[in-house]
């Protein structure tokens, strides 16, 4: 499968394109107060396309996690494909399609799962504008269903392009067959989060957090997928980023804190730190 991307990306690196690009990220996980996991690592290379009125986004990303053995018998490998596609009508509407592909998962239950998603824009002025998906993930023992809202303002204060994103999470979930994944989870949860973006001169700072309860998640726009049975309760997030000639470079810190369902373990928190680079042409 990583070598179907890579021939989709030249694919499309070689059509006729407007203000697209490439970005590969390395991101290292650590966990604490985790009854099952260490550390980890996760390698990503994706493409985000603008051709005409059409858009295409996708990723592959591999993970490689550290386990505490027991409980578990041996170390998390995970690969996943996650693809988007964008049509914009030019008349304040915009339509978008998801695929979420989990290619493998070595020790969970949703080894294989897929996820569908579809949602369309509302430009409700130039600089504002609204989005709806609704998310469908399919597991072999049960199912997750998604409601995704977020609203996007942006403004200028002087030389500073500010944007501040809303968003709004409705989650439920679908046991077709008795597992431990569901067995302590809500029936729904609703989480919210806040995101702001600030751009001078080639700089970029960003930051965001969420607030309530979520698990198997759609984070990023269809881009990360939380297929783990871990019920999170918060996040922040911070962010800093340079624009250098064609290319853009980010650094981005993520902490999180979770509760293990399958031994109902609090306090686990999760701290991410990702780097990325763009190019752009």
């Amino acid at each position: 499968m990583r070598y179907i991307l890579l021939l989709l990306l030249s694919a499309y690196l070689g059509a006729q394109t407007i203000h697209s690009s490439i970005v590969t990220y390395v991101e290292s996980k650590d966990f604490t107060n985790s009854v099952q996991k260490e550390d980890g690592v996760v390698y990503g290379i994706g493409a985000d396309i603008h051709y005409d009125n059409s858009a295409y986004k996708l990723a592959y990303e591999y993970g490689d996690t550290n386990t505490k053995q027991p409980p578990l018998k041996e170390d998390l490998r995970t690969d996943k494909l996650f693809l988007k596609y964008s049509y914009d009508f030019q008349n304040n509407f915009e339509f978008n399609v998801n695929y979420i592909n989990i290619l493998n998962d070595n020790i969970a239950i949703t080894d294989g799962g897929k996820t569908y998603g579809a949602g369309i824009m509302y430009h409700i002025r130039k600089n504002i504008n609204t989005n709806f998906t609704q998310y469908y993930t399919d597991y072999d023992d049960f199912n997750v269903y998604q409601s995704d809202l977020t609203i996007n303002y942006k403004m200028k204060i002087d030389d500073i392009k500010v944007k501040l994103t809303s968003i709004t999470k409705y989650i439920k979930l679908d046991e077709e067959n008795v597992n431990s994944f569901t067995k302590n989870a809500e029936d729904d949860y609703l989480t919210s989060g806040l995101k702001l973006h600030l751009h001078y001169e080639g700089y970029h700072f960003g930051s965001a957090v969420y607030f309530g309860k979520r698990v198997f998640a759609i984070m990023d726009d269809g881009f990360k997928i939380q297929h783990h049975a871990m019920e999170f309760d918060r996040t922040y997030a911070v962010g800093i980023g340079k624009n250098i000639s064609d290319f853009v470079l980010r650094l981005q810190y993520i902490y999180s804190r979770a509760t293990e369902l399958p031994a109902e373990n609090e306090n686990v928190e999760v701290s991410n730190v990702r780097l990325l680079l763009n190019y752009k042409f």
